[in-house]
C-alpha cells in the first residue's frame, strides 16, 4: 500500500497528494502532524529514503533554529526532536513498498508510482 505523509497546509504536500489521486492507485494518507509517527516508523521511512535523520529535518523551521541548530545531536536525538515537533519532518513523503521519496518538487512522487 502506498502511503503519503501529508500536511494539508503545505502547498507541496497538496500537490503530491493530487499526483497520487490522479494516478488512480490506492493509497493511505497519514496526517503526520496529528498521527505522529513512532521512532520505529520514522526509522523505516529513513531506510526507504536511504537518508539520515538530519536530512529529513526542515532546518528553516523556527523550532529547529531556536532549539537545535548548531548543536551536536545524535541520530536518536534528531529522531526525538521530529517526534516532539513533527512540523520538523520534511513533506510530503511517499512510501511505496521498500522505496520512498520526498516530494520536493512534487513531480518526484511520480517516480515512486
Amino acid at each position: 500500500m502506498i502511503k503519503i505523509y501529508h500536511n494539508p497546509r503545505c502547498q507541496k504536500s497538496r500537490e503530491g497528494l493530487q499526483i497520487l489521486e490522479q494516478s488512480g492507485k490506492e493509497f493511505e494518507v497519514i496526517k503526520y502532524l496529528e498521527d505522529i509517527p513512532s521512532k520505529e516508523e520514522l526509522r523505516k521511512v529513513l531506510d526507504c529514503l536511504g537518508i539520515t535523520p538530519e536530512m529529513l529535518v526542515r532546518k528553516n523551521e523556527a523550532i529547529w533554529k531556536e532549539n537545535y541548530r548548531g548543536k551536536l545531536l545524535s541520530q536518536e536525538e534528531i529522531l526525538d526532536a521530529m517526534i516532539l515537533h513533527p512540523k520538523l519532518i520534511e513533506r510530503p513523503i511517499v512510501v511505496n513498498g521498500g522505496k520512498a521519496v520526498i516530494g520536493r518538487p512534487p513531480k518526484l512522487v511520480e517516480d515512486i508510482l
